[in-house]
């Protein structure tokens, strides 16, 4: 009798263990399902491939630019939380519109540089300029709640090959100068 209990003990636990990881699951990790019914609901995304796509098949190593405004005079913590912001931001892009490139330069190591530019009219240049290379982008808007103004454009970032955003490509050599 004792040991139908510590069995029928042992299933009851073994099965509302399977439920509660599966209700976790669905929480926290919403089906691929899920997220592209809620993501077709958002005007503002565009399902199309990114150009950069095209460009994973090459053994060029790719990298993430981070450009900090100098203007802003953002403390060092600042900076870092922006910069995340702006690598998480572009990674979300990037996942949803350009996966193989993502796994490109994850596979590279991730590698990523911080430097800062001296204005907003110089980053959307910038951002012009990566436009035109057909270079992924994202901008970090801070909502303002500790140093600075909100809606102050923060950090961009962009993702290229090695090969194709050197300083020197993007002609405002002179002025980027590294953050951290």
């Amino acid at each position: 009798m004792m040991d139908l209990m510590w069995l029928c003990a042992l299933l009851l636990g073994a099965v509302l263990g399977y439920y509660i990881s599966t209700l976790r699951r669905r929480i926290f990790f919403p089906s691929s399902k899920y997220v592209a019914e809620s993501s077709e609901n958002k005007k503002t995304r565009s399902k199309e491939p990114l150009e950069i796509e095209k460009l994973t098949d090459s053994r060029k190593r790719f990298k993430m630019v981070l450009v900090a405004r100098n203007d802003l005079k953002m403390g060092k913590g600042k900076i870092a939380a922006q910069c995340s912001h702006a690598t998480l931001g572009l990674y979300k892009k990037l996942l949803r519109r350009a996966p193989k490139a993502l796994n490109r330069w994850e596979n590279c190591a991730q590698p990523k540089v911080v430097v800062k530019i001296e204005s907003e009219e110089e980053m959307l240049a910038l951002r012009e300029r990566a436009k035109s290379l057909k270079l992924p982008t994202h901008i970090t808007i801070d909502a303002g709640k500790t140093q600075i103004a909100p809606d102050s454009r923060t950090v961009m970032a962009i993702l290229g090959m090695l090969s194709m955003i050197p300083q020197s490509s993007l002609k405002i050599k002179n002025r980027w100068r590294r953050v951290i």
